[in-house]
């Protein structure tokens, strides 16, 4: 599956202010939209309502066809990305036919109507734009970046792919093998590996811990997919983001032109959420020949609405997730020469919500490496942060955040991931806020909480040492 995005976006405007086919559509004419228009200041035949933050101005309404869409109009760069979204995603796979979802996003544009995957692809060449899909458990998306000036014929093209998706023997094929490839090769990945015994540890009976298999992938066919794709992409499901030199009333007969051919709606199942099982209370070894032990190490984390998440997520930054500056990196890596890195991070899902980390280390050190984890974890637990650490983790948290949004196609994924976590049409300018409004208090109390080392289920991935 092949997923591009675009070119320089509206990204001035954010930096400061962060700091501190069925119809034709007629051809749109940006160089003469005045500005105010531009911002959804002048009048419009939609109800659009404005979001005039610090942060951007987001117009939201509703297309005539019923697709709600976000908009940041940046009249002054010549570029339209739009992202597309539907709640649903490879965890809505039939039991037995895993690499389904796969199969539709990657042949979403390997042609359409009268044009054959080397004609789509050459068509989207001319036009000079990237369309592409792609699926993760809980979503599938597309995205597409074009010039504004190509957009109405563009668009058309995206329309093509969602009305008359061809699904070809010969790139289907070519999914397979390559579905094949990937199966064979994950035997020896150590990542797929240490990621497998760790889910076979801790939800093994969820629909997340499903995965391809030789099986699942050769029973495929184009039939299969053409009936899923009408599933995942329906109306009632579709989310809209969109940055660039254009209106809302020049966007709508756009977005609802591309989706006239979805379904209405259609049945998925529900995914539950995960019930983790107790960690286990020594390292999982799972042997693969190499010089090096990968090691990894998951517990329990913080759903997206929990109002600790900004707390956790600067203190993820001072444990594992500021590089050189994280005291794993410090202990591990400069002060004992035991790994060449080693992150964490929170992983945050519709159902699923861990606080995870890892590194490598030789073969003859993974005993020593996992008790220096374990007691770097101990250290957050019994004594904290210190105030430093705590303004470090902030300053760089909150001054690195515009740079995320150097490109249209950015700023339009970042509102995606808003709006899909429900985060609300202020996040922008509120995030920064809220990480600065993180006190020692919450954080330590937070490190007590969830950075009990016993709490952690390792995985060592290696022919490993001293355990």
């Amino acid at each position: 599956m092949r997923l591009t995005y675009s070119l320089l976006g509206a990204v001035a405007a954010f930096t400061l202010a962060a700091c501190a086919t069925e119809a034709p559509v007629a051809p749109l004419e940006t160089a003469a939209v005045p500005m105010d228009d531009a911002a959804g200041k002048a009048d419009s035949a939609l109800d659009v309502a404005v979001h005039e933050g610090d942060f951007a101005e987001i117009q939201q309404f509703t297309t005539p066809g019923g697709v709600s869409v976000w908009l940041v109009s940046e009249a002054s760069i010549p570029i339209l990305s739009v992202q597309m979204a539907w709640s649903g995603g490879t965890a809505a796979d039939p039991e037995g036919q895993e690499g389904l979802a796969g199969a539709v996003v990657y042949h979403m544009n390997e042609g359409a109507g009268d044009l054959d995957s080397l004609g789509f692809q050459t068509r989207m060449e001319e036009l000079n734009m990237s369309f592409g899909c792609e699926a993760g458990s809980d979503w599938t998306s597309c995205s597409t970046s074009m010039l504004t000036e190509n957009a109405d014929e563009a668009m058309a093209l995206v329309a093509s792919a969602f009305e008359a998706p061809r699904f070809d023997a010969g790139p289907f094929e070519r999914f397979q093998r390559e579905s094949l490839i990937g199966i064979k090769q994950r035997e020896t990945s150590p990542g797929y590996i240490a990621s497998k015994a760790m889910t076979d540890a801790l939800y093994p009976d969820h629909v997340y811990a499903r995965e391809l298999t030789v099986d699942s992938v050769s029973d495929l066919t184009p039939e299969l997919a053409k009936v899923h794709m009408r599933k995942l992409m329906t109306k009632d499901r579709l989310l809209v983001t969109a940055v660039g030199a254009i209106t809302p009333d020049e966007l709508a007969p756009l977005i609802d032109a591309a989706t006239a051919s979805l379904p209405e709606t259609s049945d998925l199942p529900e995914t539950p959420d995960v019930v983790l099982n107790d960690p286990m209370a020594g390292p999982i070894v799972k042997t693969l020949p190499q010089p090096q032990s990968l090691v990894s190490f998951t517990a329990h984390g913080l759903p997206r609405d929990d109002p600790d998440f900004f707390t956790a997520y600067v203190l993820n930054y001072t444990v594992g997730g500021g590089g050189f500056e994280s005291r794993l990196m410090k202990n591990l890596r400069v002060e004992k020469g035991l790994t060449y890195g080693i992150r964490t991070g929170l992983s945050i899902g519709e159902h699923l919500n861990t606080w995870s980390g890892g590194g490598q280390t030789k073969n003859e050190s993974a005993g020593e490496f996992i008790t220096e984890i374990k007691a770097e974890l101990n250290a957050f637990v019994e004594d904290g942060v210190t105030e430093q650490e705590l303004s470090d983790a902030k300053a760089y948290l909150m001054g690195s955040y515009p740079l995320g949004f150097d490109s249209n196609a950015k700023i339009a994924g970042n509102m995606m991931s808003v709006r899909q976590q429900e985060l609300g049409v202020d996040y922008f300018d509120k995030r920064n806020a809220m990480i600065d409004a993180v006190t020692i208090e919450g954080v330590n109390r937070v490190a007590k909480e969830y950075l009990v080392p016993e709490a952690f289920t390792f995985v060592v991935v290696g022919e490993p040492e001293g355990l």
